[in-house]
């Protein structure tokens, strides 16, 4: 955990806590996560807890990575680690991890406007990111990390160079399909970050292995060659190495090597920087009103040519709507207002694809897409929206949400499709908008009675309206 405060408009690092959880070594093959797994996550988590309710923490934001997005989806587990957190947790996709980590790493060191390889090795994935001055260009999250490929390659930690090889070749098939998106770039500044990269830098350099604190390939060689003189992990001991970083490391460095290697890295300089300051310099930016969402809303209305006078139409009536019931059905918050104003822009996409089950299309593409600055359950969200826009309401898509989301997701979704039904004759003109109460479970319209009498399709389509709602426990009424 780092603590950031801003001062003076610059977002100062304070704290930083770090608590060794490695919840990839409670992972099975299956996806299941072992008690013990559970109990060091759910301990460490309520330390924190503790930490940020002492210092009266407003603005937090808690990611699970790799280990997370390949656990079987286990909502009382994520319950009890929110409870423990007392925060909510994002489970963030490989390649959002990848553009926070780009984030952090830029923002902690001096401006470059140049090319940037970034590269991070963690317990269970491996991001790398090309980027050009704060923008990153290509995005890769490999099913690799310094935890997972120990436990694979050096079973029962012991150590030895067939077991070495077998991980670097683990590795350098794991970078075959994408190391030319990466490498043969001229005047590139190789950047390296995290755990694994950071220690084996501090060791090269108390060995004297390396100059300027760059990295190499022939100092990480005359590492690997110094742990293979060990016969097991919890036999290494060298200075500037933690006995907890020593049980992983061999997973670690066999990674690092072939990362130099293959991507024809001569030098990588070591950043300090990474997804948590990446983390907290986007939700800064959230706070100034340069969310990532927002541009990737932005240019999906774009790639799937949406008709954005259509989607504006559909997006002003539903926030209105909204607006007139936000405090009965509360509905106020940062979170619901964006859902519906991205689901009501987004609700076409679909129609990209095809135009026959475009809703489906549309939420199928919301929930798998890369969207930078969506969390997992973010995307989800949106695709309960665009899936439910017309017909029957997705309670499928539903499920998959967080319990307490899903209340406000089915009121959202009704407006969302009110939004989407009175605008279907895709007019220009203005319509007049119905006045709109509402109870626990039911809703009222009221038009003007001359646009309504001129609007028979209207009516006959609130009233087909009436029987899909009826299906998920609300009642309408209109006049």
């Amino acid at each position: 955990m780092i603590v950031g405060e801003l001062r003076h408009g610059q977002l100062i690092i304070i704290d930083r806590l770090r608590e060794t959880v490695r919840l990839a070594e409670g992972l099975s093959r299956k996806g299941d996560l072992s008690r013990a797994a559970r109990l060091r996550a759910l301990e460490c988590l309520s330390q924190f807890g503790e930490r940020l309710r002492a210092m009266h923490a407003s603005n937090v934001r808690a990611a699970g990575t790799s280990t997370i997005r390949r656990a079987r989806e286990d909502s009382a587990f994520m319950a009890e680690a929110e409870r423990a957190l007392g925060h909510p947790i994002e489970v963030i996709s490989g390649i959002e991890e990848a553009r926070l980590i780009y984030k952090g790493v830029t923002h902690s060191l001096p401006r470059n406007d140049g090319r940037r390889l970034v590269m991070d090795i963690g317990g269970g994935s491996t991001e790398l990111i090309l980027g050009e001055g704060p923008d990153p260009k290509s995005l890769e999250s490999l099913h690799m990390g310094c935890v997972s490929m120990t436990e694979r390659c050096f079973p029962g930690g012991v150590i030895s160079s067939r077991n070495f090889e077998k991980a670097r070749t683990t590795a350098r098939l794991e970078l075959r399909p994408i190391k030319n998106l990466f490498r043969d770039r001229n005047g590139i500044e190789a950047i390296g970050t995290s755990g694994t990269i950071l220690s084996t830098e501090r060791v090269a350099n108390t060995l004297g292995l390396v100059e300027s604190g760059r990295l190499t390939l022939p100092a990480v060689e005359a590492l690997i060659a110094q742990v293979t003189c060990f016969e097991n992990t919890a036999d290494i001991a060298l200075e500037g190495l933690s006995d907890r970083r020593a049980q992983v490391w061999p997973g670690g460095l066999s990674i690092l090597a072939e990362l130099l290697s293959a991507l024809r890295v001569d030098e990588l300089r070591v950043s300090d920087g990474a997804l948590r300051e990446g983390l907290l310099y986007d939700l800064l930016g959230r706070m100034r009103h340069e969310d990532a969402r927002e541009r990737t809303v932005r240019a999906m209305e774009d790639r799937y040519n949406v008709d954005k006078d259509q989607a504006g139409r559909v997006a002003t009536i539903a926030g209105a709507l909204r607006a007139q019931c936000e405090t009965a059905w509360d509905l106020s918050s940062e979170l619901a207002r964006n859902m519906l104003d991205w689901s009501a822009r987004l609700h076409e996409i679909g129609l990209d694809i095809s135009h026959d089950g475009y809703q489906r299309h549309g939420a199928y593409v919301a929930e798998h897409a890369d969207m930078p600055g969506f969390p997992r359950a973010e995307q989800r969200f949106l695709a309960f929206l665009i899936g439910s826009q017309r017909y029957e309401i997705k309670t499928g898509y539903r499920k998959k949400l967080p319990r307490d989301w899903r209340r406000s997701a089915t009121r959202l979704a009704i407006l969302l499709r009110l939004g989407v039904l009175l605008n279907r004759s895709r007019s220009s003109k203005e319509i007049p908008l119905p006045e709109l109460s509402v109870g626990k479970d039911s809703l009222e319209l009221v038009f003007d009675p001359v646009w309504l009498a001129d609007n028979r399709l209207t009516r006959a389509d609130l009233k087909r309206e009436r029987d899909y709602l009826k299906d998920v426990g609300y009642s309408l009424r209109f006049d």
